[in-house]
């Protein structure tokens, strides 16, 4: 099933159905509303994973992926789990190291030392294989990730086969809210009202953060998305949009200190904490502060990094299918770049751009290298972007180069060709990338008599950027 991110016709609030999900309310006209974000029985089984995990009181590890929609998707876990009554002395939380990924056997052993009985992991995509982590370990799996293989052993929630595909923050806050109602006693052993509003409250705003992260800060809340209307009115879209450019922040650098992101979102008690660095009301503490400021000095830093790796020439393969720019950097810019190029380069041909990072794992022999659909030759019409996702699909792209090279695609591994068919790249050998594109190179275009390097006609202008939508393509220029 494709992972194209089609918006529903619109359709008016007051005329949805309810859904078992408070402040969910409708669905899409070809998708049940107990059918979304993810299957009535996976939501079911995942929510039935998070109350057996609060009931025993187990140590409990969660792995968020480093962005907004990783972080916030495994804070509305965290806030979840304390507010059932887990405590937090017994969550840990763990970040996947820089240019690694949850399947590395490396990481399974990393996240084994905690001696957690439960762990969920949020938003870091999946592929078959052993179990994440060995021994008694009970796992669940929350994300949105095009994947029909999973780990062994794994309870799975993913909302990948369910257009319009949800972002894992929204299918954590969709999979939470129920939950809320069995937590918040309070001394009589009545339900405390206060304590539900306030985690509700927290839930709604990392919901819409962790979205916009995605989809970007001018998506359209419209059904079967959850209404957050009274969110974005309380906390305001400048506020919003801030917070989650600098929670994205330190990813990017080449210090990947993800731990200061979550810090700083597990300290505010509002999006609009973030916009302050000196004083806020009420008061941060000094750490949340600090973390803050650090949050703020991380993205001055991606961007004057950004900018410097932004000016070298693109490269085209024979065919003109393919713009590669070469960069080395220890920070992770390459998305960046090739978000950037994928909006100003033009050619008939033109149908994704790579950015190949060569720095990012200094002295490890690696290549980090992302690629994003080529956007500045697609025609319009009243205004309006008319290429959708489906006319490229970047892994299906990227694997038939590498298959005219006999061993070249095993070579490269589990780590080539990942994401997105709008957003994918991959961490391969230097050596194996410059295969890679030497094929790319080569290639011809049977439709063309000669190479179109000497015919295309190249425009890098910024003021050819085309206007951002809210599709698939637009939320994937943040990852």
């Amino acid at each position: 099933m494709s992972t194209s991110r089609k918006r529903p016709h619109p359709q008016s609030r007051s005329s949805s159905t309810s859904s078992s999900s408070p402040q969910l309310r409708g669905c899409s006209p070809s998708i049940p509303a107990q059918q979304w974000p993810a299957s009535t029985e996976a939501l079911e089984a995942a929510r039935s994973f998070l109350k057996e995990c609060v009931s025993m009181h187990l140590p409990t590890l969660l792995v968020p992926d480093k962005d907004a929609d990783g972080l916030c998707g495994g804070l509305i876990v965290y806030r979840t789990l304390v507010h059932m009554g887990l405590s937090p002395s017994l969550i840990a939380v763990h970040f996947v190291k820089k240019g690694s990924n949850i399947h590395e056997a490396e990481e399974g052993r990393v996240m084994e030392k905690y001696g957690a009985r439960y762990a969920v992991v949020i938003d870091q995509g999946s592929r078959s294989g052993p179990r994440l982590i060995g021994g008694d370990t009970k796992t669940l799996v929350v994300d949105h990730h095009w994947s029909e293989e999973f780990p062994e052993g794994a309870t799975v929630l993913s909302s990948a086969k369910f257009p319009p595909i949800a972002t894992s923050s929204t299918l954590a806050y969709t999979l939470c809210l129920p939950l809320l109602a069995s937590g918040a006693t309070g001394s009589s052993g009545a339900k405390s009202e206060a304590p539900m509003r306030e985690t509700i409250t927290q839930l709604e705003y990392l919901c819409v953060m962790g979205t916009m992260g995605d989809l970007g800060t001018s998506f359209r809340w419209e059904l079967p998305f959850p209404d957050m209307q009274d969110c974005l009115k309380r906390c305001t879209k400048k506020a919003l949009g801030e917070a989650v450019s600098l929670i994205n922040a330190p990813r990017r650098t080449s210090k990947y200190d993800i731990e200061t992101a979550w810090s700083a979102l597990l300290g505010i008690s509002s999006p609009k904490d973030f916009m302050v660095t000196a004083r806020a009301f009420p008061p941060l503490s000094s750490s949340t502060l600090q973390h803050v400021k650090r949050l703020h000095e991380a993205r001055a830093d991606v961007r004057a990094e950004t900018e410097h790796c932004s000016h070298s020439a693109p490269s085209f393969s024979g065919d003109g299918k393919v713009a590669l720019i070469r960069i080395s950097s220890a920070a992770q810019v390459h998305p960046l770049i090739a978000t950037r190029w994928a909006g100003t380069l033009k050619s008939a041909r033109l149908q994704i751009v790579m950015c190949a990072n060569d720095g990012y794992l200094e002295g490890q022999n690696m290549t980090n290298f992302s690629c994003r659909t080529a956007r500045g030759n697609i025609p319009k019409k009243n205004g309006c972007n008319q290429k959708t996702e489906e006319n490229v699909d970047i892994i299906a792209l990227l694997k038939s180069y590498a298959a005219q090279v006999p061993g070249l695609r095993e070579s490269m591994g589990e780590n080539f060709a990942r994401g997105h068919k709008e957003a994918s790249g991959g961490i391969v050998r230097t050596e194996d990338f410059e295969r890679l594109w030497a094929v790319m190179l080569n290639s011809k275009d049977p439709q063309v008599g000669e190479s179109p390097n000497k015919k295309r006609k190249v425009s890098g202008k910024r003021k050819d950027m085309p206007k951002q939508s809210n599709t698939l393509e637009s939320w994937v220029r943040r990852e």
